[in-house]
């Protein structure tokens, strides 16, 4: 039986991430990277020169792959994914989907009339912690999520929000967990638009509390499960799962001590592997098989509804007068 030949992907917008989605592509033994696209031409030279990959012009490289990642300022995203798949490509849309609402609604259903994949880049939900937690919902009985996405502020300038950089990653994984919508939400944010904090409540009465952060003196990215017999964290960036558990309430006796079992700490087994890899390994799948992908446009848009009702519940806590004391 001979090989599966690999699908032939290009990346339009080559910044920062962009440049993430040509390495990682050119690594790939399923993917083979036809070439990349951005409107600032010195740029895509640049990035050219470096990764060792062809500059061609937009209708170009429509003609020449089978899908493309789309890295470009989100104001962009409708645009160019529609010309996208107007030319029949699958694509993935780096996060957050859309800046509209409606135009990610027309969007998905411009990709399912014309029979297109389309992927929304929420990175996290490839991250082999997260992947392998997905693993173990069935056994536990869940009562609360509590996120935290920290760090300090950057070294450039970013247009998006807190909400929109950050929270938004796990919103995304809060409302893929519960399998469920938000029903009732409160949240406040301070600092600009740097620091936010947000508490939902599902209707089946669990509740989520989030916080994103650019102005935290250290990284955090780390994910809390409170169940009904235990209690998970989910480290991002070291990529681990802590499972903390009580102990029957029975005493033992060992060299003349009787000692008690208060908690038993398990490490789960995570096999640690780069989240980029992961997402455009299974988005390259997902375009060769014609299978649903791991992350839908409809969760993209679920993602970002909720983060837009956040950060105006932030902003409006910003903007909100304050008593003298």
């Amino acid at each position: 039986m001979s090989e599966r030949p690999p699908v032939r992907v290009g990346v339009i917008g080559v910044g920062s991430m962009g440049q993430n989605h040509v390495r990682v592509f050119r690594e790939l033994p399923e993917t083979e990277l036809v070439g990349i696209y951005d409107a600032d031409r010195e740029q895509a030279a640049s990035v050219a020169d470096a990764f060792g990959v062809d500059v061609l012009d937009l209708d170009d490289l429509l003609d020449a792959v089978d899908a493309v990642s789309i890295a470009v300022p989100t104001q962009y995203h409708y645009d160019t994914a529609r010309e996208c798949i107007d030319a029949g490509v699958g694509v993935l849309i780096e996060k957050p989907i859309v800046e509209d609402l409606d135009n990610g609604r027309q969007l998905i259903e411009f990709a399912d009339q014309r029979d297109v994949t389309l992927q929304v880049g929420h990175i996290e939900r490839f991250n082999p912690a997260v992947m392998t937690l997905m693993e173990l919902l069935d056994d536990l009985d869940i009562i609360a999520i509590e996120a935290k996405r920290l760090g300090p502020p950057l070294d450039r300038e970013i247009a998006d929000t807190a909400v929109m950089d950050l929270m938004i990653h796990d919103i995304d994984i809060m409302l893929s967990i519960f399998g469920e919508e938000a029903e009732d939400v409160h949240a406040a944010g301070t600092r600009g638009s740097d620091y936010a904090t947000a508490t939902i409540q599902t209707p089946s009465g669990r509740i989520g509390q989030l916080t994103a952060s650019r102005v935290t003196q250290q990284k955090v990215r780390e994910l809390t499960i409170t169940a009904e017999k235990c209690r998970v964290i989910v480290d991002y960036i070291d990529q681990s799962i802590e499972i903390t558990r009580q102990s029957l309430p029975e005493y033992a006796k060992q060299d003349g001590f009787r000692y008690r079992h208060e908690n038993i700490v398990e490490q789960v087994l995570v096999e640690r592997r780069e989240p980029l890899k992961n997402e455009l390994s299974a988005f390259a799948e997902a375009v060769r098989t014609g299978s649903e992908p791991v992350v839908t446009g409809e969760d993209g848009l679920r993602a970002l509804s909720l983060a837009r009702e956040i950060d105006a519940l932030a902003g409006r806590e910003r903007s909100a007068p304050t008593d003298a004391v």
